[in-house]
Order: structure tokens, then C-alpha cells, then sequence
């Protein structure tokens, strides 16, 4: 990690030396890479290695009431720009974030939360095409998180256009979609009611809604989305089981407009460095209008399931990751298995 402790800009010239005297602050800049190395069963590979480098800055800073504020920049592969946001956390009074679109709000944070020993089931190299919940977290967002009390929280967050991303200052943005206001609520329980036995137990619900525009397809609906989960630690074992849901509200004869979601996980520790888990992730399509033309089961289900193992030594993993997927895409005939193997460096 390199870190920078209270930046002056005095050196710069024009309009960015006004800044130098106000920050009192502090920068800190980390990074990693990530190199992979995937094969995919029955299918053509081609190239197999693959690379992704990434570096975050986080400045962060306190008012004389004792109030503290963060900003958090984040740079995807390729020096691109990925996503910023910004803290305010107010003591008693709760937090605030200003978010353009990273998922770290609303329902989008409980998506998936179940245990494993590196990526999501679906998320280490082979999705299958599975629906997850996202509510207004993709998108330019405010939210709200009240102060933490026997053990729950609760934030709210909203959306003025779903859609619209990274609006730069003094300047408005306009996803030019169907999709216009949108609002989440999620709650977190941790109810150990002081005993050591319940302290790892966490309880995860989440609803968003979003609004349809005058624009939108003709008869549509709002949307809506929702998400519960439970997880549970004792000892070097994690268990957890979720369930999730979407209404499209395209209500049409020849569309499905629903999907149904659940998936449950085991993570194992063998030590501090070691740890192995199994999850399974599962999408069900739901809500054809015609009930007797919905197709065969295979084409209305994807599952993908996952092995795992990772290893930490210092500032490396070694991660591995054995995924098979049934009926990609809704295709009955389209069942895949890969297998990645990733090392991840840290700095």
C-alpha cells in the first residue's frame, strides 16, 4: 500500500491551489492483479490466460463537529474509470453515500451474500446467464444508513433515473430508457442477543421498486425485486441460503416476466490460509402468459454449481475454481463446465 498522509496542493497552479489550504486529510491508493488461467470443457478455449489490474484511491477527512467524510475512486482494468463514491458519516445521526454506480447500495449488496471460499458460484468465469437483483445500485444513487442498534441495519437508497451513471458535477444526466425513479430498503439483523452461539447468525432482507416511464413498453408495469437470506458461522464453518425474485413487468403473451432465484453455500476453513467451499446458484423463469407454451423445464431453468479452493500467502491468493452449468442461457442443450485456476497480487 502507498500512502500519502495530509496533501498539500501548493504546488499546482490555477484553480486547484484553492484546495491546499482546506485539506486536512489523508490518501491512500491500493491496488492488485489478478492473472487466470480458464478451460472450458467440450468447448473451443482458444487463448486460456487472461489479466485484470485495478487501483483504488481513498481520501478521507473529519470535521471540527467530529464528523467524517470519505471518497473512494475506483480504476478498472485497462486505466479505465470505474466508480466513485461519497461517505458522510454523521456520528448518531447515521451515514449518507452519493454513489455513481458500483452496486454498493440498496439490494444490489444482498444479491448474493453466501459464503464461499473466493467468487460467487456463477461469478469465478462461468455465469450460465442467471438473474441476480440490482435495484437502484448500478445506477446514480443516494443513500441513508441509520446508526447500527442491537445489532440491525437498515439503510434506504434512490434513484432519480435508473440507468444514469457517473453525471459529472453542475451537470444533469438522462438514462433515455423506460426506466425513471427508483427506491431500496434493506435490512441486516445480527440478533446474537449477546451470546457467543447466535453471534454468527445474519439475517438479509432487501425490496426495491422501479418506475415504468410514459415511454416505456406499451402496458408495462414498474418493476419490482426483492431479496431474503440467512448465514451462519461457527467455528471454521459458514452456511447460507438465499432467495431472490424480479418482476419485469412486461406483461405480454409471449414473454416470461418473472424470475425466481435461490442459491445455498458451504465454506470451510482449514486454517488461516486456507479454505474450501461448494455453492450452487439456481434461476427459475416464471410468469408466461400462456401457460401451456412455457417450454420444457430446461428451457426455464439455469443452474450453475462450484467448487473452490483459495490459498493466501502474504500479499498472493491462489485461487481455483471447478464450475458446471446447466442449460446456459435457457438452452436445454447448452450445459458447460470450466475450470479456472487465478492468482491474485496485492499491493
Amino acid at each position: 500500500m502507498n500512502k500519502l498522509t495530509k496533501v498539500g496542493c501548493s504546488a499546482l497552479c490555477g484553480s486547484l491551489a484553492v484546495f491546499s489550504a482546506a485539506n486536512a486529510g489523508e490518501l491512500t491508493v491500493t491496488g492488485g492483479a489478478d492473472l487466470t488461467y480458464v478451460s472450458i470443457g467440450g468447448e473451443t478455449t482458444g487463448n486460456p490466460i487472461g489479466m485484470a489490474s485495478a487501483v483504488s484511491f481513498a481520501g478521507s477527512g473529519e470535521l471540527d463537529n467530529g464528523w467524517t467524510y470519505k471518497l473512494t475512486i475506483a480504476e478498472g482494468d485497462g486505466v479505465a474509470y470505474s466508480a466513485s463514491n461519497v461517505d458522510i458519516v454523521m456520528g448518531g445521526l447515521g451515514s449518507f453515500n452519493i454513489n455513481q454506480g458500483n452496486s454498493g447500495n440498496g439490494i444490489a449488496v444482498y444479491d448474493n451474500v453466501l459464503p464461499t471460499a473466493w467468487e460467487e458460484a456463477h461469478g469465478a468465469g462461468l455465469s450460465g446467464g442467471v438473474k441476480t437483483v440490482a435495484g437502484v445500485g448500478t445506477s446514480d444513487n443516494i443513500a441513508y444508513r441509520l446508526p447500527k442498534v442491537l445489532g440491525t441495519e437498515l439503510q434506504v437508497a434512490y434513484a432519480f433515473d435508473v440507468g444514469t451513471t457517473d453525471t459529472a458535477d453542475k451537470s444533469t444526466s438522462n438514462a433515455n430508457n423506460a426506466t425513471g425513479r427508483g427506491y431500496d430498503a434493506t435490512l441486516k439483523i445480527n440478533p446474537s442477543f449477546g451470546t457467543e452461539i447466535l453471534s454468527g447468525l445474519n439475517l438479509y432482507a432487501g425490496a426495491s421498486t422501479v418506475e415504468v416511464m410514459n415511454n416505456g413498453p406499451v402496458g408495462a408495469d414498474d418493476q419490482y425485486e426483492g431479496v431474503g437470506a440467512i448465514t451462519y458461522a461457527l467455528g471454521p464453518v459458514e452456511l447460507g441460503a438465499m432467495w431472490s425474485g424480479l418482476y419485469t413487468g412486461l406483461d405480454t403473451a409471449a414473454t416470461f416476466n418473472s424470475y425466481k432465484n435461490h442459491g445455498f453455500g458451504v465454506a470451510f476453513n482449514v486454517n488461516d490460509d486456507f479454505s474450501v467451499s461448494y455453492g450452487s446458484y439456481q434461476t427459475r423463469k416464471a410468469g408466461y402468459a400462456t401457460s401451456d407454451a412455457q417450454g420444457s423445464e430446461g428451457t426455464r431453468v439455469v443452474e450453475v454449481t462450484s467448487w473452490q479452493a483459495a490459498y493466501t500467502m502474504g500479499g498472493a491468493s491462489f485461487r481455483v475454481a471447478d464450475v458446471k452449468a446447466d442449460n446456459v442461457l435457457f438452452d436445454e442443450d447448452a450445459d458447460q463446465s470450466a475450470t479456472i485456476v487465478s492468482l491474485g497480487l496485492a499491493f
